[in-house]
């Protein structure tokens, strides 16, 4: 793993349960960590909707360091650069714990 190649800052975002003030729990988004990343595009489609709307579907592999990443879960999401990435699935490459390959969408909003 060359780590000359995570030049990019991630945020890591997750559900942080409460309490209201009725005493009630609830969720709210809180950034659960930051990590440094690498970021690769993978595959993009184009969609065409209702009333010439075009969507795109993107979809990432995010490189974190296995230490940094071992407790990010499948229900977390990521930003990076005002880009939401949702997290689809994560694989520990020939379960040797040295990096984490987080495949992700990209939302767009």
């Amino acid at each position: 793993m060359n780590a000359g190649k995570m030049r990019g800052r991630i945020k890591v975002w997750h559900k942080e349960k409460f309490q209201n003030e009725m005493k009630q729990t609830d969720y709210r988004d809180a950034v659960f960590k930051e990590v440094w990343a690498e970021i690769i595009p993978q595959t993009a489609t184009l969609q065409r909707a209702q009333a010439e709307t075009l969507l795109s579907n993107t979809t990432h592999k995010i490189i974190v360091r296995y230490g940094s990443g071992k407790d990010i879960k499948q229900d977390m999401w990521i930003t990076f650069k005002d880009h939401r990435f949702d997290i689809k699935f994560i694989l520990n490459p020939y379960f040797r714990n040295a990096k984490l390959e987080i495949f992700a969408e990209e939302v767009i909003r």
